[in-house]
């Protein structure tokens, strides 16, 4: 049964039916009413609904209510469109079996590399998650009976010595060039362990220099968090025309900017997400793990795997 209390200066609707329990706050009582009748209709005509509404449908659904919460929204949408326009996608939500999603990984796995589609099935998987657990649209997820794609050999780029001295050529010293600003960038990231949109989107006020810290009110797990910069790091910032976002910069202006002067230095295969990887191998010799994983924002330590390269011989020094 639904039943509708007031929640502060809003409404709190509440809905329990088979066994199935929901609630909700809206500004008006009206809202949590019409609201309550849906949900109640939903779970008592689950079944019919889900045999009558089509993947694609839900995609765009998840699309716009959950995918809009989320930082990497952009990159979401566009894959959710994507998957959208698959013949499985035609199919209602509770027709999808785990053989059609394992044929279109196969289709994807002839058109980009095996990482790129293991990212694709993660977010499939939690739309269908979605549809199972709080839309109730089916029961079971096709997804943990399809096999994902072996993930890639970690990645171990590090620039050498003499690569940074002549990307610092190719770009030029002068910072109210864009291309110099985008080493900077780069730069700056090495010191700090902040990724590309982190480092583009800082703003004067998101940085206290006499506390030395930088905080990040939004990052890629969707949570703030602060940065502590070392002397290096606030010199970088210190240098930096007047600015705000500081670096005068947009994501994918980096990225243009980045791979050009890199060509222009004749240095191959070296990415600006390669900056985190130098970073936490250098930081690590400084923090410990725990320390190490706050600074870089990774919540599962084991991810610090993925970038920390110390050599064997590195560690064979530290030892004496």
């Amino acid at each position: 049964m639904a039943s509708i209390q007031k929640h502060g200066k809003k409404w709190r609707a509440f809905v329990a039916r088979e066994g199935i329990r929901t609630s909700k706050v809206f500004p008006t009582r009206q809202e949590a009413r019409d609201w309550a009748a849906r949900e109640e209709y939903t779970i008592l005509h689950r079944e019919e609904i889900a045999s009558a509404t089509l993947l694609s449908a839900v995609l765009e659904r998840y699309g716009e209510e959950v995918s809009t919460e989320k930082r990497g929204e952009r990159w979401e949408q566009i894959r959710l469109a994507k998957i959208g326009r698959e013949d499985f996608a035609k199919k209602a939500i509770s027709d999808v079996t785990a053989t059609d999603i394992a044929e279109w990984r196969d289709k994807r796995l002839r058109e980009v590399s095996a990482s790129s589609v293991r990212r694709e099935m993660n977010l499939l998987s939690s739309v269908f998650s979605v549809a199972m657990r709080e839309w109730r649209m089916i029961s079971k997820s096709p997804m943990p009976d399809v096999r994902k794609p072996k993930e890639a050999q970690r990645r171990e780029r590090r620039p050498t010595s003499a690569e940074m001295e002549r990307l610092a050529l190719s770009a030029g010293a002068d910072l109210s060039m864009a291309t110099a600003r985008a080493y900077h960038a780069f730069l700056f990231s090495i010191e700090t362990g902040m990724r590309a949109g982190e480092v583009v989107g800082l703003t004067a006020a998101d940085v206290d220099v006499s506390r030395r810290v930088a905080r990040l009110p939004r990052t890629k797990n969707g949570t703030a968090r602060e940065v502590p910069l070392s002397g290096e790091a606030v010199r970088l910032l210190q240098a930096l025309p007047e600015s705000d976002p500081l670096f005068g910069l947009d994501s994918a202006q980096l990225d243009a900017l980045w791979r050009k002067l890199r060509d222009r230095a004749g240095v191959e295969n070296l990415h600006f997400h390669d900056s985190r990887h130098e970073a936490i191998t250098r930081l690590s010799r400084k923090l410990d793990v725990l320390a190490l994983a706050r600074m870089v924002g990774h919540r599962d330590i084991k991810m610090l795997l993925r970038y920390y390269d110390e050599t064997a011989e590195d560690l064979a020094k530290r030892l004496d």
